[in-house]
Parts: structure tokens; sequence; C-alpha cells
């Protein structure tokens, strides 16, 4: 009996493998909704978002692939027991299904809540790619935040466990000098603490929002390198 149920799992595990959706790449969207993001900053986050993966550039970056399809998923982290899933997973190919995305995350409401649990948004993005029917030849996890982990599981253990099951990790620093919100710890620079704490794997960076490149276009530039496979002229980048 015992080697029965051991079969019937094998079998249906095999035929989830087989039956699974081929992309260049499976992307998590782990963006902060944390409390120190008001709705503006919010709006902000999820236009610029929009923007980028209906611009012209990435969906032509899209259909460059060897498939010519991306699978992507969009959540919002807060606190340790607060991570929301915005948008499930979606198949990029084209223009109109961009914006059948695009359209699903304009229209979401927001649901995230507490502060800055970076770690537990991985672990969650994990699970996300995990338990989607896509295999992609890279999978990325993609964390914007204005703010260092502060809560829930070690940083350094879930960043470890997923750069151990093949992830990457890519991270874009909201930096707003002069606005009193917190940059990394010990007065480090909130790009210079994702460099050495947060991003990691093969061809990870941290790409930068702040008053001299918005938001709408730091964002852009992080997809099209994330399509790419490759490190852009980013300040930060580990391999």
């Amino acid at each position: 009996m015992r080697f029965v149920l051991k079969s019937l799992l094998a079998l249906s595990l095999l035929t989830a493998t087989a039956h699974a959706e081929s992309v260049d790449l499976e992307l998590v969207f782990a963006a902060d909704g944390s409390g120190s993001i008001d709705n503006d900053e919010l709006r902000l986050q999820r236009q610029g978002w929009a923007d980028a993966l209906t611009s012209p550039d990435v969906l032509n970056g899209i259909k460059d692939g060897p498939i010519g399809a991306i699978a992507v998923a969009f959540m919002e982290w807060g606190g340790p027991s607060s991570q929301v899933l915005i948008v499930d997973w979606h198949v990029i190919r084209d223009e109109a299904s961009a914006r059948v995305f695009a359209d699903k995350l304009l229209s979401a409401p927001r649901g995230a809540t507490g502060y800055n649990s970076i770690s537990n948004a991985i672990d969650f993005s994990m699970r996300l790619v995990e338990g989607n029917t896509h295999e992609g030849t890279r999978k990325v996890i993609d964390v914007s935040g204005d703010g260092p982990n502060m809560n829930g599981r070690s940083l350094e253990q879930v960043r470890a466990e997923a750069l151990a099951k093949g992830y990457t990790i890519n991270a874009l620093a909201i930096r707003r000098p002069g606005s009193g919100r917190p940059g990394g710890p010990g007065g480090m620079s909130l790009e210079d603490y994702y460099a050495k704490d947060v991003i990691g794997g093969p061809g990870s960076f941290v790409e930068i929002a702040d008053e001299t490149q918005p938001f709408a276009l730091a964002a852009r530039r992080k997809l099209l390198t994330e399509i790419a496979g490759t490190v852009g002229p980013t300040r930060h980048a580990k391999r």
C-alpha cells in the first residue's frame, strides 16, 4: 500500500511537471506596502511597475527571449504576518497580456499592514514560485522598499535558503533624502544595506529610485535588466 501511494505521488509530480508552462523567467514583484508607504506612494509604485511592464522596450525584451514569455506575480509586504498577493501569476507575451496584468495591479485594493519584514516577503515569494504552474529558466524575486528589514524570520537565513534553491534576489532602493525615513542600519545608505544583506544570486543588483531617477524610470531599467538576465549599469551588483 505504501509503495502504491509513493508511486501515485511520484506520478502526480511528474504529471504536474509535464504540464508546467515553460517561460524564460519567473518573476515575483515584492513591493513595499508597509506603514511607511502612504497611499499616494503606493499608487506611484504600482503605476511605475505597470508602465514598465507595458512599455515597448520591455515587451520587445520579453519577445527576444528564447521562449518569448515571462511569468509574473505581484505581492506587497508589511509586517511579519502581512504578505498580500495583489495579482496572481500571469504569463506575459505581448501588450495585451501585459495590459491585463497592469489593469489588475492598478485596480487592486491595498492590503499589507505593519512595518518591514523583507525576510518574510522573500519567504512568501519563494512559496509563490514553488506553487505555480510555470517552469522558468530563471527565478527572480524583485524586492522594492524604502527601509531595512525590522521583523520576522532571520533575513540571513531566508536569503541563504533562496540562494540555495537557485533564486536571484534583486532590489530597488527607494531613496528620499531629507524625508527623515530610515536608510540602512548604523547610518548605512539603503542601497548599501540592500547590496550587503538582501540581494544575491547570479547577476543580482540594486537599482535606485530618487529625485534624479524617478521610480517609473528605475522600475523600467530594472525590469529590462532582469528580463535580459544581465547586470546593467547600476551602482551595486553581486555575482
